[in-house]
């Protein structure tokens, strides 16, 4: 009697702890819509102050309602289309300008942690908003600046002798006009919210997790318990490697190329990110990124993913995309009116 109590006893421990060995880690797989009213950095009304009232709460999603509420006026200057004709200039008919209101959906309230309000996804430093960049980077930006114009309706970079000019080459043009990455770093890394287009999908293997994004379509494959690859191998989303610290999935992201999704940023981009099954329905996102080349200190975010049960549709960024022809088309125009104009000042 007491040979069979233990060898019950022993088998139930072998069972139990072969049943920890092969529970393996969290499943993080699912759909996810990250879209928030929490901007990611704070505003600066808010100080250092990381949590909001519930009453502030309230009335950001009260004032953002309303907006969307607008929205659905047919006297909503917003939604309608430009007037055709004009002279292009800035606010008059014919300067077409990007999307109207109708197209934004950036969530309905902002999330909470630990059941508090946040200013903002930004955590670290403690303004909640990110470091102060370098003079190498003041550099590059007033560079970048310089070709960031309003439509004038008017070939500018001639006249003021710009060179290269903003639309010598169409390999000139920002990677999300070319549909090569979502405005944003949308895929990652870091992964922010945007104005629509917010939903994640992770499919998760024991070799790889993939995080698909609804925007562009960008597809980032995490390898797991891997070595990153040599420095001479670098891409748009940079080399992720991951691993298990308990029950977050820890992923290590380097070897970007010269132009990484997140805005500003160099080839010396390292962004770690944590995700964390919380409950059934949510996973903690937080995220550090460092490059000493454009921001003074490392800087820190965090915010939940809430698994939704919508689907992620293709977001077929190039199919019949004759805008970038355009906006290159236009320019030429344009540059053959200053011509005219130049040539019918010398008669």
């Amino acid at each position: 009697m007491l040979e069979r109590s233990v060898s019950c006893l022993l088998a139930l421990v072998f069972a139990t702890v072969g049943w920890a060995d092969t529970a393996g880690p969290p499943d993080l797989s699912g759909t996810f819509n990250v879209a928030t009213l929490t901007p990611l950095q704070r505003p600066a009304a808010f100080g250092n102050n990381l949590y909001l009232s519930p009453e502030e709460a309230e009335r950001i999603a009260a004032e953002d309602a309303a907006r969307k509420a607008s929205r659905s006026e047919a006297s909503d200057p917003d939604r309608d289309a430009p007037p055709e004709g004009g002279d292009g200039s800035a606010g008059a008919a014919g300067n077409v300008g990007g999307y109207n209101t109708f197209w934004i959906e950036n969530g309905e309230d902002t999330f909470t942690v630990d059941g508090k309000f946040r200013t903002s996804i930004i955590t670290h430093p403690e303004n909640g908003r990110r470091p102060a960049v370098t003079p190498e980077a003041q550099k590059r930006f007033a560079v970048a600046a310089r070709n960031r114009r309003e439509n004038s309706g008017t070939a500018w970079w001639i006249t003021e002798e710009v060179s290269p000019g903003p639309y010598d080459n169409m390999e000139q043009r920002p990677l999300p006009e070319r549909c090569i990455l979502g405005f944003g770093p949308v895929a990652g890394p870091p992964i922010f919210p945007t104005l629509y287009n917010n939903v994640k999908r992770i499919i998760q293997t024991d070799e790889h997790v993939m995080i698909l994004a609804e925007m562009v379509h960008d597809a980032r494959i995490v390898r797991m318990n891997a070595k990153h690859r040599p420095e001479s191998i670098r891409t748009w989303l940079g080399d992720s490697v991951g691993h298990w610290e308990g029950d977050t999935l820890v992923v290590d992201t380097t070897n970007f190329n010269d132009q990484p999704a997140l805005r500003g940023a160099t080839r010396a981009l390292h962004v770690v990110e944590r995700f964390t099954r919380i409950d059934d329905k949510t996973v903690m996102y937080q995220f550090t990124v460092d490059d000493p080349n454009t921001w003074s200190e490392p800087w820190s975010g965090e915010y939940p993913w809430p698994q939704t049960g919508d689907k992620l549709y293709e977001y077929a960024c190039h199919e019949g995309n004759y805008a970038l022809g355009n906006i290159m088309r236009g320019a030429r125009i344009l540059e053959q009116d200053l011509e005219l104009a130049s040539r019918a000042g010398e008669e």
